[in-house]
């Protein structure tokens, strides 16, 4: 582009702090080089569609026999697997896909949100789905939000309040071990409004917070660009 310099695309940077991120760079560092070299990046991203497919297949199977969560708890550890090392297999081997990876990969990561509640939805009473709906905008909310941070500052952040998408699997998976012990006492329609209040208070926080950085970013341009304007220059 002549006369302008092109921007420099960061989204395949994330940026945040997570409880278990330290872990999780000693894990990469540890399986990358294991990652047999016929397995492109793009393949482990779109592994990610046989993990949503077992999800909401044994989901369904876990309304006749429970145990079959531990099937689900499998695919979302599998997910996480190949969505850890998906990005830094690009990285390292230098494929290229950094936009393609980018969009493909949070596109994805949507759809295996959604597996997850339409698995739940399988499991709770009819009238108790509404929860699922609203927990799934709450989430998607947190989804919108970075993509706008993303947009305004160049950082994209897939953490909030030290809880990311690591924890936040964790949390299904604890889940899928409750039901299955307490198969008999424990409902998920119990725990619903607890997620649904925990998650309305943290993005209520997020976007307070993300509202209030821009808010500075922007009064620190104006300041910036009246100190740079000379005497009676519009």
């Amino acid at each position: 582009m002549k006369g302008k310099e092109r921007m420099a695309f960061h989204g395949d940077k994330k940026e945040g702090t997570w409880l278990l991120a330290d872990a999780e760079n000693r894990l990469k560092d540890w399986l990358v080089p294991k990652v047999p070299k016929g397995i492109e990046t793009y393949h482990l991203t779109l592994t990610t569609l046989l993990w949503c497919a077992l999800i909401i297949l044994f989901s369904f199977l876990a309304r006749y026999w429970v145990p079959f969560l531990w099937v689900v708890s499998l695919a979302i550890f599998g997910q996480y697997i190949t969505d850890l090392l998906d990005g830094e297999v690009g990285r390292r081997r230098n494929t290229g896909l950094i936009k393609w990876g980018y969009y493909m990969d949070h596109f994805l990561d949507y759809l295996f949100l959604c597996s997850m509640l339409i698995g739940y939805g399988l499991m709770v009473e009819d009238h108790n789905k509404y929860l699922l709906f609203y927990i799934l905008a709450l989430f998607g909310a947190f989804m919108v939000n970075s993509f706008l941070s993303f947009a305004a500052t160049g950082a994209f952040k897939i953490s909030y309040m030290g809880i990311g998408p690591t924890e936040v699997r964790l949390i299904f998976i604890a889940a899928n071990t409750l039901i299955i012990i307490f198969a008999d006492k424990f409902e998920i329609a119990r725990v619903l409004p607890v997620v649904l209040a925990g998650a309305t208070f943290a993005l209520f926080v997020t976007v307070y917070q993300t509202q209030k950085m821009l808010w500075k970013i922007d009064m620190d341009n104006k300041a910036k660009q009246e100190r740079d304007t000379p005497v009676g220059e519009p």
